[in-house]
Order: C-alpha cells, then sequence, then structure tokens
C-alpha cells in the first residue's frame, strides 16, 4: 500500500490516514505522500496490534479524516481492509459524499489460526457484509479473497480483481558477499513474514532438522518467536536458524539474495506479497495450497504448491530442489520474467483507472485519500 501510495503521487496527491505506531512520527511526507497517523491506545509493537489499539482507531480515524476534509477537497477514499478500519472509511465517505473503494486483503476476511477471525462471528459477519455492499467498489487482490466475499458473506456483487505489486528491488550486493557468514556448503531456507500463529513457523524446524546441511534464514518478529527458538533448542538445530528479526529492506534482500529456496507453511494468505519479493531474486518457492498465492504459484514452474499441512511432502520438495540445481535454475529464469507482471507500477494504474471510473461525473480533482 506504501508503494501504491508512491505511485500515484506521481501524478496525484495522496493522502495516507493510518494509525500511529511506537517510535513513529504522526505526519511525515513519503515521496510525495502525505502520511498521518492518528493516536491509538497501547500499540506497543510494529507489527502486532492490540485490541484497544484497532478500537480506538475507529473514533481517532475518523475525527482526524473529518478535520482534514475542513482543508482538502478528495475525490475518493480508498478503504484498505474491511476490519479494523472499513467503518471508517465507510463513515468518511458518507459524511463527505465521495465515493469508497473498499481493498479487502485477505486476513480481514478469513483467517484461520484466530478465534477472533471475522468469519467465525455472526455479529462481525453481518457488519462486515453491510460495509462490502455499501462500498462504491470492492477490490480484491485474489480469487480466494473475492470468493470469500461470496461465500462467507453472502454478498453477491461484482469483485474487482487487482493483484498487489512490489517495487523493484534495489540491493548492490552480491551473493558471494550476501552468504559470506553462512557455511560454504550450506543450503539456505529463507522465509519472511510476521511470526504469528497463521504463519505455522514451528514447521519449518522440523523441515531444517530433516536437512542435515540446511540453514534457516527467519525475516521477521512477533509473538510466536520465542516459541519458535525453544523448539530449535529442543530439535538441536540452533546453530542452523538465524532468527533476524524485524529488519529493513536491505538486511531482508540480504537475506533473500543469499537463500537458495523460499519456503512457507502460511496456513493462508489473502495475497502474499513476500513470494513476489522472493520471485524478484530468483528463488524457488515451496508452500502450502492455501490462500492468494495460488493464483500465481504453481508446480512446477515456480517450485512445489503442497497440499496444507502435508509437512513430509513439503520437506521432500525441498530436498528435492536441493538436490536438482538444474531445476532450480529453470524456475530462477521463470520467476524472474514472471514477477514482471507484479511490479507496482502496474498495481497503482490499475487502480487509478478505477479511481477515475468512480470519479467521473465529479468535478476534475487530483486529490485521493488512501485509508488503512
Amino acid at each position: 500500500m506504501a508503494a501504491m501510495a508512491r505511485a500515484l503521487a506521481q501524478r496525484h496527491e495522496v493522502t495516507v490516514l493510518t494509525s500511529r505506531g511506537p517510535n513513529l512520527e504522526f505526519s511525515q511526507n513519503d515521496a510525495g505522500v502525505q502520511v498521518v497517523r492518528v493516536p491509538v491506545l497501547l500499540r506497543r509493537h510494529l507489527a502486532v496490534a492490540s485490541l484497544p489499539s484497532l478500537l480506538s482507531y475507529l473514533p481517532s480515524g475518523f475525527w482526524r479524516g473529518w478535520r482534514m476534509s475542513r482543508t482538502q477537497v478528495f475525490d475518493v477514499i480508498n478503504t484498505h481492509f474491511v476490519v479494523p478500519t472499513g467503518p471508517v472509511g465507510d463513515w468518511l465517505a458518507r459524511a463527505l459524499r465521495v465515493p469508497n473503494v473498499l481493498s479487502v486483503h485477505g486476513g480481514d476476511l478469513y483467517d484461520p489460526s484466530k478465534k477472533s477471525s471475522p468469519h467465525r462471528h455472526s455479529i462481525l459477519r453481518h457488519e462486515i457484509a453491510k460495509l462490502l455492499r455499501r462500498a462504491d467498489r470492492v477490490v480484491a487482490q485474489s480469487r480466494d479473497t473475492a470468493r470469500n466475499v461470496t461465500e462467507i458473506y453472502g454478498v453477491s456483487r461484482h469483485v474487482e480483481l487487482v493483484p498487489l505489486g512490489i517495487e523493484r528491488p534495489v540491493y548492490d550486493q552480491t551473493r558471494k558477499s550476501a552468504r559470506s557468514d553462512l557455511p560454504g556448503d550450506a543450503f539456505v531456507l529463507v522465509t519472511v513474514g510476521r511470526m504469528v500463529a497463521r504463519k505455522a513457523n514451528a514447521q519449518l524446524i522440523d523441515t531444517l532438522a530433516a536437512i542435515q546441511n540446511a540453514v534457516l534464514l527467519i525475516v521477521g518478529d512477533g509473538p510466536d518467536a520465542e516459541n519458535v527458538a525453544r523448539l530449535a533448542a529442543e530439535r538441536g538445530v540452533s546453530a542452523r536458524l538465524r532468527m533476524l528479526g524485524h529488519t529493513d529492506d536491505e538486511q531482508k534482500f540480504r537475506a533473500l539474495s543469499a537463500a537458495d529456496v523460499f519456503v512457507s507453511t502460511s496456513q493462508h494468505e489473502g495475497f502474499g506479497l513476500v513470494f513476489l519479493e522472493a520471485m524478484a531474486f530468483g528463488l524457488p518457492i515451496v508452500c502450502y495450497d492455501r490462500g492468494g498465492q495460488t493464483d500465481f504459484l504453481t508446480t512446477p514452474t515456480t517450485g512445489e504448491v503442497v497440499r496444507l499441512n502435508d509437512l513430509q511432502r513439503f520437506t521432500q520438495a525441498v530436498i528435492a530442489l536441493r538436490d536438482d540445481p538444474a531445476r532450480r535454475q529453470r524456475i530462477r529464469e521463470h520467476n524472474l520474467r514472471k514477477v514482471e507482471e507484479f511490479y507496482i507500477e502496474h498495481c497503482a494504474e490499475r487502480y487509478e483507472r478505477l479511481f477515475e471510473e468512480v470519479v467521473d461525473r465529479a468535478p476534475p480533482r487530483a486529490h485521493y485519500l488512501e485509508h488503512r
């Protein structure tokens, strides 16, 4: 979303309204994007929001959006995530009488790892269905998410399909330098993402234990980190596990550049931008078959897409890639070509056309409020 806002800001005025995480400024200019962060309660981590922070964003976000509208004119609101931010975008759109384009991203509709997932609660399902029906347009980033709009929430309407995009990685170090602190014969696995229950990273420790010369790099942090480290110690593989925590892009790209295979045991992904980042580095990908990534990941062209939680098959797929360098090279060449379709400029262009459609009857202006 940040990358799309920057791309749109090359031609339009873009304001991003969001919550304030720890150690972040209340406002800043990011490559031409006006970023406004409102205070929320008990937000102690960047990677994970608390329930009080989610709930307090509703009045805080609406009030700040309303205040901004007194001095700025917005043509369209693009609300990202129906939960928890959907009500704010809906309220502002109706209060300001501007169109609301609602973008749903997967976990805001369905997260099988959480008891609090909206799909499990009838009141939430009812309220979400109202927001989905009331939006001027609904955008999903994958067929999986679009299906959930109808199958889980009973909303029969056209859902726009706009895949997400990534910025082209800027990384000037060589693969050799990226691997300088790793054993020379190591077969390097990498995964990127928040360390939360839905990612099921503990399963990767079993795969690591089954491959003697493997090293696993985990980029990301979260509440499941301690459990993963404990399990690695119990399995005797701590020396082959590198938990890099929350990193900047340069460190993340260094890890991707060092790797031989990207692995993910996520139980569900609405889309999975991390898979695109892995493809941008030419990595074969081994993942499960639940989520929006199945729109663009296939066996055998991008690696292996394995039945959910078939960890034995998952591990075998990683070993097969380790033992077949020629196949890894073929996949590398394919993934580098395929990812060209998913760079952010293409995503921004499709959103731009969509915005123009919903405001085509309004006086021509150049103001977009992107809300998340």
